[in-house]
């Protein structure tokens, strides 16, 4: 590694371990929907993803790994939230010759139905349906983004994103508010920004240690009404190795792989958690995976399985992931659809 990936690595090393110096109060974060992350494999994995994530999927966790798609790659994540709540996942990913890959993401957050409710008159006489005023409203999100990565020598790739987030908080349209004593008008009820990712990924050359770090979602606070929020500012380092398989550190096996990772992780809105994932595949065909999220108030375990194969010259790949939220949130489910195209 020469002088130059030296300082780039040592730069994002130090913007993650000096993270928790940013991190804000609980909550105190919007757009919510960023932290919640598409594609089983990674989530199955206790989000343990920011070396193993690759090609299409790379968009969403680390813009480095993009620079790895040898050829076109699509992936579609569906993932059954807390509440109803409802998001999907699409990217592509298609490298450019010599000039590295470029890749797209879609995501669509759908909240479901709800039932207005207000505090002023006449909706507060009823007293059979205090405050109901017999409307509904689905507030919804979404983002849509593009990313370029390139291997700068054949071990070392970085990548960078730009998004564009939205998210209404009732039908996307204006809302008459009291913004102060007596004073009544108009107030948008959605807000959007533009983003920025960047990450990187390196390959030590030692068996199969690699290691990368990406921080997401970098832009300027959003606007509801009359206040600003930040978004989630996301930063991750992480280290991952097989165990055993070809080359592995300490078991050679060609048809078995036991790979594990571990991710340090800083939110700018809780203090710095930890992710840790297991997977065994067997023949590149099944697979089994296990993860847990330390320092989390509900999350912590999470499992799942994918299954690979080849139709033809399309290599097509189905993943599930299942993660439990606690007594009262219930738990999150993923299905991922993924395809290699020639």
């Amino acid at each position: 590694m020469n002088i130059i990936e030296r300082v780039i690595l040592l730069l994002w090393v130090l913007c993650v371990i000096c993270s928790p110096a940013l991190a804000q109060k609980v909550g105190s974060t919007s757009m919510q929907f960023l932290e919640v992350m598409p594609c089983a494999r990674a989530t199955a994995m206790g989000d343990a993803y920011s070396v193993l994530a690759s090609g299409a999927e790379a968009v969403f966790w680390n813009p480095g790994g993009l620079a790895l798609a040898e050829h076109q790659e699509l992936s579609s994540t569906y993932i059954k939230w807390i509440f109803d709540t409802q998001q999907g996942a699409l990217s592509y990913a298609v490298p450019i010759g010599g000039f590295g890959a470029v890749g797209l993401q879609l995501q669509y957050v759908d909240f479901g139905e709800i039932e207005e409710t207000r505090a002023d008159e006449p909706y507060i006489k009823d007293p059979t349906q205090p405050g109901m005023t017999g409307r509904t409203f689905r507030p919804f999100s979404y983002l849509v983004g593009l990313t370029y990565a390139r291997s700068l020598t054949d071990r070392f790739s970085t990548g960078i994103s730009v998004k564009y987030a939205h998210e209404s908080l009732f039908n996307g349209q204006l809302v008459p508010a009291q913004v102060s004593q007596g004073v009544t008008q108009d107030v948008k009820t959605w807000a959007d920004g533009l983003l920025f990712d960047f990450g990187v990924r390196y390959n030590t050359g030692y068996r199969t240690i690699q290691i990368a770090a990406s921080v997401q979602n970098f832009g300027a606070d959003v606007k509801y009404a009359e206040e600003s929020n930040p978004v989630p500012l996301l930063f991750r380092f992480g280290i991952a190795a097989d165990l055993i398989g070809t080359n592995a550190l300490f078991l050679s096996q060609e048809n078995n792989r036991i790979t594990m990772a571990f991710d340090l992780f800083q939110p700018n809105d809780y203090t710095q958690q930890e992710h840790l994932g297991v997977e065994y595949e067997y023949m590149g065909s099944f697979a089994l995976r296990v993860g847990y999220k330390f320092n989390y108030d509900y999350e912590g375990l999470t499992y799942g399985a994918g299954v690979r194969q080849t139709v033809g010259s399309v290599k097509l790949s189905v993943d599930y992931s299942y993660g439990s939220l606690g007594t009262y949130l219930g738990n999150g489910q993923r299905i991922s659809l993924g395809a290699g195209l020639p």
